[in-house]
C-alpha cells in the first residue's frame, strides 16, 4: 500500500538524518578537542622554554658564576610551576686536555665534590653537568657527560650554533639509566644557550655553556593535558623517533570514530599529536536515535495501516501526527545540539582563563617574587631602612597576588578536576593541617582541640584544601587582642556519612548573610579588614558539592561559627585517642 511505503520511506529517511546528525556531532566534538589539546601542550612547551631562557638570563648576567649564585637563581623552580620536569642543570663543553682545569676552576667556584666523569666521544668535545637542581626529588647528579646521549648532545650543539632554545629528539634520560625498564620513560632535555651580559664579567658576552631542563615525556603529557582531555579522549605524542607518551582515560575508545593527528611546533623541532574519541566524548551519540527512529517510525507506520485499513477518513489526521512528532524530534535534536555547543563553548572559554592565567600571570610573578626574595636574603643588609621598607611591600604585594591568582585557580578547576578518591583518615589530614597552621612564632596563640574524626571516602588533596580553608579563616578572623581557638569535632549521620564541625571564637557571620557567605567574591560584614579573596569558602562548598555533601555555618554559642560539612563513611574505624590538642609554643 502507498501508505505503508511511503512511511518506510520516511522512517529511513529520518534515520539516516539522524545518524549523520550524531556522526557530524562527533565529528565537530573530536575536532574541537583536539584543538583544545593542541593549544594546551604548545602553551605549556611555550611556558617551559620561557621559564628556562629566564634562568639562563639570570645565570649570563652573574660577573662570575658559582654553585651559591646558581642555587639561588634555580630556587624558584619546582614541580608545581614544572609538573614531569626532573631538573635544572648547567652544563659547560672542554676537550680532553682541558677537563682537569675545568675540574678545578668549579671546585674552587663553590663545588668541592665535583668529579668530572668523561665519556667516549669521536668529536674530542665533552659537554659536562657541572652544577644541577632536581626538583623531581632525587639526589642532585654531576659530573657526567652529556656526549653520551647522542639526542642531548646534538640538542645542546643546534642551541649553541642556532642561539636558541632547542630541545632533543625523544630518549631515556642519563639519570633514569638505574631504573628499571618497565620504569623508564622517554624524555626530552630542553638547552638553552647561556652568553656573559654582566658588564663586569671578564668574558662578557662570550658563550658560557647551556642551562639545561630535563622533561620526561608521560609525566609530561599527563600534567599538561589530564584536565582539558579529561574521560572524553586519548592522546599519543609522538616525535620524529618514536611515539613517546600516550594518555588513555579509564574508559572505552570508540573504535568507530576517526582520529585527528595535528602537529605542535616546539624549540627547533614539531611533535604530533594523535587524539582519539573515547564513549564519553559525546554520550548522546550512543542512544543509537537511528535505531528508535527506525522503531518509531515502524509502529507508527503500521498503526497509519491499520487505521487506513478501517478508518479511511483517519488517514489525515493520523498522518498529521505523524509530521507533529518528527517537527518535535527534530525540534528537540535542534536545542540539544545548541545546548551541547554552549558547554563546549564554556569548557573552551575556562581552559582559556586558566591557560592565561598560568601562564601570562603566574610565570611573570613567579620570577618577581623570586627575584624580590633573593633580594631580602642578599642584598637587604646593604639597603638603608627606607629602601627595605620599598622592598619587604613589594615582596608582600607580590604575595598576596600570588594568593589571589592561586585562589582563582582552585575556583576555576574545583568544578571539572578528576577526582582522585580514596579512603581518607581525617585524623591524619587535620592534624597535618594543624601542624601546619600553629607552627611557628606570632602574636596570637592558636588553641586547637581535635576530637576523634573518622576515615572517610574522598580526595586527599581537595579534602585537605577544605579544612586548610576552615581552620585558616579560624585563625585569620579572630578580634584583634585575643588567641584563635578551634575545635573540631564529628558525628555519624543517619544516612551513613559523617558531619565534621569546625567551631571557632572569630568574629561571626551575620544571621542574614549565611546563606550568601559561600557565594564567590562574597564576604561578611565586619572582615573588611582582614586579608582575603572571598573566594576561599567558594572553593570548600564546591569541593564538598562534587563528595556528594553539603555545607552550611550556624552561631557558635558564647561567640564565633560552626562551619559544617557532610561526607560519605568508610567501613568502621577503631575508637581514636579520646583527645589531641595542640597549641602554638606548646
Amino acid at each position: 500500500m502507498p501508505v505503508i511505503v511511503l512511511g518506510l520511506l520516511g522512517t529511513t529517511l529520518a534515520a539516516l538524518a539522524l545518524r549523520r546528525a550524531d556522526e557530524r556531532a562527533v565529528d565537530r566534538a573530536l575536532t574541537q578537542q583536539t584543538t583544545i589539546v593542541q593549544q594546551v601542550v604548545a602553551s605549556e612547551i611555550r611556558r617551559y622554554s620561557t621559564s628556562l631562557l629566564d634562568l639562563a638570563a639570570a645565570v649570563g648576567a652573574q660577573a662570575v658564576l658559582e654553585a651559591a649564585e646558581f642555587t639561588a637563581i634555580t630556587a624558584a623552580t619546582d614541580q608545581q610551576r614544572l609538573p614531569g620536569a626532573t631538573g635544572v642543570s648547567f652544563v659547560v663543553a672542554t676537550s680532553t686536555a682541558g677537563i682537569p682545569e675545568v675540574q678545578r676552576a668549579w671546585r674552587e667556584r663553590g663545588s668541592p665534590q665535583l668529579r668530572l666523569d668523561p665519556a667516549t666521544t669521536s668529536s674530542g668535545e665533552h659537554l659536562f653537568l657541572i652544577l644541577s637542581r632536581p626538583i623531581d626529588g632525587t639526589t642532585p647528579v654531576t659530573g657526567r657527560d652529556l656526549s653520551a646521549a647522542p639526542a642531548a648532545a646534538g640538542a645542546l650543539r643546534q642551541a649553541r650554533d642556532s642561539h636558541q632554545v632547542t630541545i632533543s629528539t625523544a630518549y631515556h634520560l642519563l639519570k633514569d639509566a638505574a631504573l628499571p625498564p618497565a620504569q623508564q620513560q622517554l624524555g626530552f632535555v630542553l638547552a638553552a644557550p647561556v652568553y656573559a651580559t654582566s658588564p663586569s664579567a671578564r668574558d662578557a658576552g662570550r658563550f658560557r655553556g647551556w642551562l639545561v631542563m630535563g622533561l620526561r615525556g608521560t609525566d609530561f603529557l599527563n600534567e599538561a593535558i589530564s584536565q582539558t582531555a579529561s574521560d572524553q579522549v586519548a592522546v599519543t605524542l609522538a616525535d620524529a623517533t618514536a611515539q613517546v607518551a600516550r594518555w588513555t582515560p579509564n574508559v572505552k575508545l570508540d573504535a568507530d570514530q576517526p582520529t585527528r593527528t595535528v602537529a605542535v611546533a616546539v624549540p627547533q623541532r614539531h611533535w604530533q599529536l594523535t587524539v582519539a574519541a573515547t564513549e564519553r566524548l559525546l554520550p548522546s551519540a550512543d542512544l543509537h536515535l537511528d535505531v528508535i527512529a527506525w522503531v518509531v517510525g515502524g509502529c507508527l507506520t503500521a498503526l497509519l495501516a491499520a487505521l487506513t485499513g478501517t478508518v479511511l477518513t483517519a488517514r489525515n489526521r493520523a498522518l498529521r501526527r505523524v509530521d507533529d512528532a518528527t517537527a518535535a524530534l527534530r525540534e528537540d535534536i535542534t536545542r540539544r545540539m545548541v545546548v551541547e555547543e554552549q558547554l563546549r563553548q564554556r569548557e573552551i572559554e575556562l581552559v582559556g582563563f586558566a591557560g592565561i592565567v598560568a601562564h601570562d600571570l603566574r610565570s611573570p610573578l613567579a620570577r618577581i617574587t623570586g627575584y624580590a626574595d633573593f633580594l631580602r636574603e642578599e642584598a637587604a643588609p646593604t639597603l638603608d631602612p627606607v629602601h627595605r621598607d620599598f622592598l619587604e611591600r613589594l615582596y608582600g604585594g607580590a604575595r598576596r597576588m600570588q594568593s589571589l591568582i592561586d585562589d582563582l585557580l582552585d575556583y576555576a578547576t574545583a568544578d571539572n578536576r578528576v577526582l582522585s578518591t580514596a579512603e581518607v583518615d581525617l585524623n591524619q589530614l587535620v592534624a597535618e593541617v594543624v601542624l601546619d597552621r600553629v607552627s611557628g612564632d606570632g602574636d596570637q596563640r592558636p588553641r586547637v582541640v581535635l576530637w576523634p574524626l573518622p576515615s572517610v571516602d574522598g580526595d586527599p588533596v581537595l579534602l585537605r584544601q577544605v579544612i586548610d580553608n576552615l581552620i585558616g579563616n579560624a585563625i585569620k578572623y579572630t578580634p584583634p587582642g585575643a588567641d584563635p581557638s578551634v575545635e573540631i569535632t564529628s558525628s555519624p549521620q543517619d544516612s551513613g556519612g559523617w558531619r565534621i564541625e569546625v567551631a571557632d571564637r572569630g568574629i561571626g557571620v551575620p544571621d542574614d548573610q549565611r546563606d550568601t557567605v559561600f557565594t564567590a567574591f562574597t564576604r561578611a560584614a565586619g572582615s573588611e579588614g582582614y586579608p582575603g579573596t572571598g573566594l576561599g569558602l567558594a572553593i570548600v562548598h564546591r569541593i564538598i558539592e562534587r563528595h556528594g555533601g553539603e555545607v552550611g555555618v550556624g552561631p557558635n554559642p558564647g561567640g564565633g561559627s560552626v562551619f559544617w560539612f557532610t561526607l560519605p563513611g568508610t567501613r568502621p574505624r577503631a575508637p581514636a585517642p579520646a583527645l589531641h590538642r595542640a597549641r602554638r609554643g606548646e
